[in-house]
């Protein structure tokens, strides 16, 4: 082999080296970036998480602390039927008790046990006016419930919320009899469910508003 075939093998063999390096560099290269994809399941998987704590930015600003006032206990004792209808005083109540549980904003519980708060009421009235009629019959009533309740502090019997609420409940009437006091039955008790989800909301409202606060920081008045 003379002089200048050696050279031309040598610069084969140096083409070759120079392309399995190349070759080497982009493995390295895409390995490096298979890792950096399966570095977050990995840590995941070895028991690493990422979190963020804290309670988060509010919009206008706002303090976003949670307040740290107990919640109210309250009993709702047994409603005073004043209406023509028997027996809805313990249905009513139990509505209310129901709403008041879930959507008050305080922990109702039962007579035997301590409460901050107490709730009374009256149903004053229950209503079943026409809404259609024909030449003989009437076609759809309306059921009507009227109900008054108030709140007072366990401890100073002072009143720190009352309400009047209006709940109604429309139904068809039929040539059955039967069936027809079956229908007015459930919108009676249709109305009632109305009547107490309002009033869970407005005492709600008024506990947000820190109507209990503001009377509890009120000066007693004056003896005369």
């Amino acid at each position: 082999m003379n002089r200048r075939e050696g050279r031309e093998v040598q610069e084969k063999r140096d083409g070759k080296e120079g392309h399995i390096d190349r070759g080497r560099w982009w493995v390295c290269r895409a390995s490096l970036a298979v890792l950096a994809c399966l570095a977050p399941v990995l840590l995941a998987g070895c028991g690493y998480q990422f979190r963020v704590e804290g309670a988060g930015p509010t919009i206008g600003g706002a303090d976003s602390s949670v307040s740290q006032e107990p919640t109210p206990r309250l009993v709702i004792q047994s409603l005073v039927n004043k209406s023509f209808e028997p027996n809805l005083e313990t249905r009513y109540t139990n509505y209310l008790r129901h709403e008041f549980s879930s959507g008050s904003g305080t922990e109702v519980v039962p007579d035997s046990e301590a409460a901050d708060l107490i709730l009374t009421g009256e149903i004053l009235s229950v209503s079943l006016p026409t809404l259609s009629f024909s030449q003989t019959t009437t076609l759809e009533s309306r059921a009507e419930v009227v109900m008054m309740v108030k709140v007072e502090e366990t401890r100073t019997k002072k009143v720190v919320w009352s309400q009047l609420a209006k709940g109604s409940s429309e139904f068809y009437v039929t040539p059955d009899l039967q069936f027809n006091r079956a229908l007015q039955n459930r919108a009676m008790e249709q109305a009632g469910r109305f009547v107490a989800a309002d009033l869970a909301a407005r005492f709600l409202l008024h506990l947000e508003s820190g109507g209990l606060t503001r009377r509890a920081a009120s000066p007693a008045p004056a003896a005369p």
